[in-house]
Protein backbone atom coordinates (compact mmCIF):
# COMPACT_ATOMS: atom_id res chain seq x y z
CA UNK A 1 0.00 0.00 0.00
CA UNK A 2 1.40 3.29 -1.33
CA UNK A 3 1.67 6.28 1.37
CA UNK A 4 -1.02 8.00 -0.49
CA UNK A 5 -4.10 4.87 -0.83
CA UNK A 6 -2.63 4.65 3.21
CA UNK A 7 -3.60 8.58 4.07
CA UNK A 8 -6.96 8.16 2.13
CA UNK A 9 -7.70 5.21 4.18
CA UNK A 10 -6.68 6.44 7.22
CA UNK A 11 -8.96 9.28 6.72
CA UNK A 12 -11.83 6.80 6.20
CA UNK A 13 -11.15 5.42 8.91
CA UNK A 14 -11.11 8.24 11.35
CA UNK A 15 -14.75 8.89 10.21
CA UNK A 16 -15.73 5.51 10.60
CA UNK A 17 -14.25 5.16 14.58
CA UNK A 18 -14.41 8.88 15.36
CA UNK A 19 -17.17 10.35 13.89
CA UNK A 20 -19.89 8.39 12.27
CA UNK A 21 -19.79 4.68 12.59
CA UNK A 22 -23.39 4.35 12.42
CA UNK A 23 -23.85 5.86 8.95
CA UNK A 24 -21.61 2.42 7.83
CA UNK A 25 -23.33 0.16 10.33
CA UNK A 26 -19.94 -0.34 12.28
CA UNK A 27 -20.73 -1.42 15.82
CA UNK A 28 -18.65 0.39 18.40
CA UNK A 29 -18.79 -0.24 21.96
CA UNK A 30 -18.60 2.17 25.04
CA UNK A 31 -15.30 2.12 25.19
CA UNK A 32 -14.70 3.11 21.20
CA UNK A 33 -12.96 -0.40 19.85
CA UNK A 34 -15.08 -2.13 16.93
CA UNK A 35 -14.02 -5.38 15.50
CA UNK A 36 -10.74 -5.28 13.18
CA UNK A 37 -13.06 -7.93 10.63
CA UNK A 38 -15.72 -5.22 10.40
CA UNK A 39 -13.52 -2.31 9.85
CA UNK A 40 -11.20 -4.53 7.10
CA UNK A 41 -14.85 -4.99 5.19
CA UNK A 42 -16.43 -1.69 5.10
CA UNK A 43 -13.10 -0.59 4.54
CA UNK A 44 -12.02 -2.78 1.55
CA UNK A 45 -8.76 -3.29 2.81
CA UNK A 46 -6.88 -6.12 4.16
CA UNK A 47 -4.80 -6.94 7.97
CA UNK A 48 -1.59 -6.00 6.41
CA UNK A 49 -2.92 -2.52 4.85
CA UNK A 50 -4.45 -2.22 8.24
CA UNK A 51 -1.39 -2.52 10.29
CA UNK A 52 0.65 -0.61 7.45
CA UNK A 53 -2.62 2.45 8.34
CA UNK A 54 -1.84 2.30 12.11
CA UNK A 55 1.97 1.86 12.24
CA UNK A 56 2.44 4.98 9.88
CA UNK A 57 0.23 7.43 11.36
CA UNK A 58 1.66 10.26 11.20
CA UNK A 59 -0.21 11.42 14.61
CA UNK A 60 -1.07 7.48 15.61
CA UNK A 61 -4.50 7.99 16.20
CA UNK A 62 -5.40 4.67 16.38
CA UNK A 63 -4.64 1.67 18.34
CA UNK A 64 -5.33 -1.87 18.77
CA UNK A 65 -6.13 -3.77 21.89
CA UNK A 66 -4.11 -6.46 23.21
CA UNK A 67 -5.55 -9.31 20.94
CA UNK A 68 -5.43 -7.13 18.17
CA UNK A 69 -9.07 -8.30 16.98
CA UNK A 70 -10.33 -4.82 17.93
CA UNK A 71 -9.47 -1.05 17.11
CA UNK A 72 -10.39 2.23 18.15
CA UNK A 73 -9.23 6.01 17.75
CA UNK A 74 -7.12 7.41 20.47
CA UNK A 75 -9.14 10.32 20.78
CA UNK A 76 -10.99 12.94 18.61
CA UNK A 77 -14.50 11.62 18.75
CA UNK A 78 -17.34 13.43 18.37
CA UNK A 79 -19.45 10.45 19.65
CA UNK A 80 -19.57 9.85 22.90
CA UNK A 81 -17.02 6.93 24.58
CA UNK A 82 -14.97 6.46 27.38
CA UNK A 83 -11.74 5.99 26.54
CA UNK A 84 -10.63 5.49 30.20
CA UNK A 85 -8.24 8.27 30.67
CA UNK A 86 -7.54 8.84 34.14
CA UNK A 87 -6.40 12.63 35.49
CA UNK A 88 -3.22 13.41 35.97
CA UNK A 89 -0.81 16.08 36.74
CA UNK A 90 0.19 17.83 32.66
CA UNK A 91 3.19 19.49 32.03
CA UNK A 92 3.54 23.32 33.45
CA UNK A 93 2.35 24.62 29.98
CA UNK A 94 1.00 23.49 26.90
CA UNK A 95 -0.09 24.60 23.55
CA UNK A 96 -3.04 24.80 21.02
CA UNK A 97 -3.53 25.95 17.47
CA UNK A 98 -5.61 27.44 15.47
CA UNK A 99 -6.72 29.99 12.76
CA UNK A 100 -6.05 32.88 13.39
CA UNK A 101 -10.07 34.12 12.50
CA UNK A 102 -11.51 32.27 15.73
CA UNK A 103 -8.86 34.35 17.92
CA UNK A 104 -11.41 36.79 18.70
CA UNK A 105 -14.04 34.77 20.21
CA UNK A 106 -11.45 32.10 21.60
CA UNK A 107 -10.15 35.55 23.96
CA UNK A 108 -13.69 35.29 25.00
CA UNK A 109 -15.19 32.07 25.08
CA UNK A 110 -11.75 30.07 26.14
CA UNK A 111 -11.13 27.05 23.86
CA UNK A 112 -14.22 24.16 23.88
CA UNK A 113 -14.21 21.04 21.99
CA UNK A 114 -16.75 22.07 20.07
CA UNK A 115 -18.56 18.86 18.08
CA UNK A 116 -15.34 16.85 20.12
CA UNK A 117 -14.91 15.64 23.53
CA UNK A 118 -12.24 17.20 24.59
CA UNK A 119 -9.81 20.56 24.01
CA UNK A 120 -6.74 18.94 22.41
CA UNK A 121 -3.48 20.26 23.56
CA UNK A 122 0.11 20.09 22.28
CA UNK A 123 3.29 19.62 24.50
CA UNK A 124 5.29 21.82 21.99
CA UNK A 125 4.89 24.93 19.76
CA UNK A 126 5.47 22.55 16.02
CA UNK A 127 3.10 20.96 16.66
CA UNK A 128 0.41 23.27 18.10
CA UNK A 129 1.77 24.94 14.26
CA UNK A 130 1.15 22.14 12.31
CA UNK A 131 -2.24 21.20 14.05
CA UNK A 132 -3.47 24.69 13.28
CA UNK A 133 -1.98 25.21 10.17
CA UNK A 134 -4.92 23.20 8.93
CA UNK A 135 -7.36 25.46 9.45
CA UNK A 136 -6.30 28.46 8.10
CA UNK A 137 -3.72 31.45 9.29
CA UNK A 138 -2.02 29.74 12.04
CA UNK A 139 -1.76 31.03 15.58
CA UNK A 140 -0.56 29.48 19.01
CA UNK A 141 -1.73 29.64 22.21
CA UNK A 142 -0.46 29.17 25.41
CA UNK A 143 -1.92 27.10 27.88
CA UNK A 144 -1.15 27.71 31.59
CA UNK A 145 -1.72 23.62 32.22
CA UNK A 146 -0.58 23.85 35.73
CA UNK A 147 -3.01 27.28 36.62
CA UNK A 148 -6.01 25.40 35.35
CA UNK A 149 -4.83 22.29 37.07
CA UNK A 150 -4.17 23.89 40.69
CA UNK A 151 -7.68 25.15 40.21
CA UNK A 152 -8.70 22.50 40.08
CA UNK A 153 -9.24 21.54 35.97
CA UNK A 154 -8.72 17.64 34.93
CA UNK A 155 -6.53 17.15 32.29
CA UNK A 156 -5.70 13.30 30.31
CA UNK A 157 -3.46 11.89 27.86
CA UNK A 158 -4.30 9.71 25.07
CA UNK A 159 -1.77 6.83 24.43
CA UNK A 160 -0.27 8.86 21.71
CA UNK A 161 0.46 11.62 23.56
CA UNK A 162 -2.21 14.23 22.90
CA UNK A 163 -2.71 16.55 25.97
CA UNK A 164 -6.76 16.80 26.41
CA UNK A 165 -8.97 18.58 28.73
CA UNK A 166 -12.70 19.71 28.94
CA UNK A 167 -12.29 22.87 28.29
CA UNK A 168 -9.78 25.98 28.80
CA UNK A 169 -11.14 29.30 29.72
CA UNK A 170 -10.18 32.47 28.45
CA UNK A 171 -7.93 33.41 31.38
CA UNK A 172 -5.46 30.65 31.15
CA UNK A 173 -4.79 31.60 27.57
CA UNK A 174 -2.08 33.92 26.12
CA UNK A 175 -1.23 34.13 22.44
CA UNK A 176 2.18 34.05 21.23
Amino acid sequence: MNKEKAEEKGKFISLLLRHNPAEFNLSIDLHGWAKIEDVLRICEITTEELNFIVENNDKKRYEFNADKDLIRACQGHSIKVDLGFTAITPPSVLYHGTADRFLEEILIEGLIPQARQYVHLSVDIPTALNVGARHGKVVVLLVDSKKMFDDGLSFYQSTNGVWLTEKVPAKYLKVL
